[in-house]
Order: structure tokens, then C-alpha cells, then sequence
């Protein structure tokens, strides 16, 4: 595969940029002698290793090698990978669950990136509450990481099937926040929304809105999330709220259907409505938001 410089590729993609910005640009300032740095990094999402309904996706074994290899071939690297959930498709068969979290884990280990970052969908991590995703991911469940001034806050809203991100994680996330200043960036990563999208179809977390609470009095403040699989933009106040598309399969969006729908597999189009996520970031609380397609038609 011929190597795409990452603006080439945007262009001949067709794919133009969405531009949010968080709090007030240049308020805070980070890294090397105090000047902010720029830097992208990828969102995947909503992979479903495992699903094999070939009237939704013929290639359901080979959009996720695809992606990768998409990824490798980009000229300019991302400084991280974040798989924002879903990374299989649910079993109840706990011995199959572990087939499918080895069998992704060892295709993402593919990726010619330094550093991935991942955390549990439902359907990775509810029916156990986590203890098989565990075993291959690690012990933990929510974490927290920086990168050039930003910091970074992984949630869980997925393990609990109520869903809820529980009293213990809301005063391990306050514990953390505590720590920070007012004009202090944040991203944080999740798979469910945190604000209430559309309950009906469980697009929401119960308690979402005391995470937002948390969150309101910092200026800088965005949340990628996956879960809905189609691009979607909300805002509670001044945080923005980002959905990113699936390396699997598309759903209706939010009112073009009575109910919620994988949509079927177009051959004049393949891949449609399939993909993943670029983002350029600054630490003003400055997102370009690019989503790139799974694979090449």
C-alpha cells in the first residue's frame, strides 16, 4: 500500500475539518519553555470484533485490518490511538468473549503507533462487569493520562449495566479534579454519551449529568465518545460532545428511524458511514475534528 501523506490523504478523501473550540485559546499555557504544542492523535471506535452479519458488513474480518493498515500509511504519525470501547461484539459465552478480546488485542498490537490507549464497551464489559476485558487490558477500568498540557480522563460507564458511573468513580473523578486549575484542558473519553442523547435507545449514562457538574467549572473541557456509531455534536454549556463513527457498522441516526437500526451494506458504496477519527490538538482548547474513512472503496 502507497504510504498518504495525512493532508493528502484528508483531501483525496473528500474530507474537510470541523473546527471547536473549548474555553478561550491561549489562556493556558504548556510544554516545551512554556509554549503550547500541537499534536493529533486517533479516535477508533465501536470495532465489534466478533459481529458476522454479512448483510451489514460482508467484510466484517477485514475492516479492522484495513483501518490498521490505513493508519500505518498515514506520512504523519499520531502521537496516540484511543479505542473508545466496543472493541468486540458481546457473547455469553465467556470462554468465546476471551477468543475475540485476544483476537483484537493482538490485531491492534498491528498498529505502528508508540502508544494505545483503550477501554471496555458494554459489550465488552457488562455481562462480567469487566473481569474478562481485565485480564487482557489490564486491571483497570478508568484511568487518567497527560500529553503536551492536556489532560486526559478515561470513565467507565460501561461496566455497570445499570448504566451508571457510580458514587465511587464521581468521587474518584472530583479526587482528580481537585488537583487541577480552572483554564486546566481536559479531554475526556467515554463510550456512552454522558448527557442524556436518547435514553430510549441507551444512548445516555444515568448519572452522566453529576460528571458534568464536576466538569463545568473547568473553561476547557471536551468529551469524545463512541456507543451511538455516527458522527454527533452536542454541547452542555460550554463542553463540547463528540460521537465518533464505527469500524463495524453504522445505526440510524437519532430520528431518521422509529427505532434503533444497523443499516444494511450498500455494494455501490461499501464502507459507508464506516470510519474513524482524527484529531488535531491544541492546548488552548482548540479540536480540528476529521473523520477519516475504515477503508478504501
Amino acid at each position: 500500500m502507497d504510504t498518504f501523506d495525512r493532508r493528502e490523504f484528508l483531501k483525496l478523501a473528500g474530507l474537510g475539518g470541523v473546527v471547536f473550540a473549548s474555553g478561550l485559546p491561549g489562556c493556558a499555557s504548556f510544554g516545551t519553555a512554556g509554549a503550547p504544542q500541537d499534536f493529533h492523535f486517533l479516535q477508533l471506535s465501536d470495532v465489534h470484533w466478533g459481529y458476522n452479519n454479512t448483510s451489514v458488513n460482508p467484510d466484517f474480518k477485514g475492516t479492522l485490518p484495513k483501518a490498521i493498515a490505513t493508519v500505518n500509511n498515514l506520512d504523519q504519525k499520531p502521537d496516540f490511538i484511543v479505542f473508545t470501547g466496543d472493541l468486540t461484539q458481546t457473547t455469553d459465552d465467556p470462554k468465546l468473549r476471551r477468543e475475540r478480546l485476544k483476537e483484537f488485542r493482538d490485531l491492534a498490537a498491528g498498529l505502528k503507533v508508540s502508544t494505545v490507549y483503550y477501554f471496555a464497551g458494554e459489550h465488552d464489559a457488562s455481562l462480567d462487569r469487566g473481569e474478562a476485558y481485565q485480564e487482557f487490558f489490564g486491571e483497570t477500568l478508568r484511568y487518567t493520562f497527560d500529553h503536551k498540557g492536556i489532560h486526559f480522563i478515561v470513565l467507565d460507564n460501561t461496566s455497570d449495566p445499570a448504566p451508571i458511573l457510580g458514587d465511587r468513580q464521581l468521587a474518584w473523578l472530583k479526587a482528580d479534579l481537585a488537583k487541577l486549575k480552572p483554564d486546566q484542558p481536559i479531554v475526556v473519553l467515554t463510550h456512552r454519551p454522558l448527557f442524556p442523547l436518547y435514553p430510549q435507545w441507551d444512548w445516555a449514562t444515568r448519572d452522566g449529568q453529576a460528571a458534568i457538574d464536576l466538569l463545568m467549572p473547568f473553561r476547557n473541557v471536551a468529551v469524545f465518545y463512541g456507543h451511538i456509531h455516527h458522527e454527533h455534536h452536542h454541547k452542555t454549556g460550554h463542553i463540547e460532545h463528540h460521537a465518533a463513527l464505527s469500524l463495524m457498522f453504522p445505526l440510524s441516526p437519532l430520528g431518521t428511524a422509529e427505532r434503533k437500526t444497523q443499516l444494511p451494506w450498500n455494494p455501490a458504496t461499501p464502507y459507508r458511514g464506516l470510519g474513524f477519527r482524527d484529531v488535531q490538538a491544541s492546548p488552548g482548547g482548540t479540536y480540528r475534528l476529521v473523520d477519516l474513512p475504515a477503508a478504501k472503496a
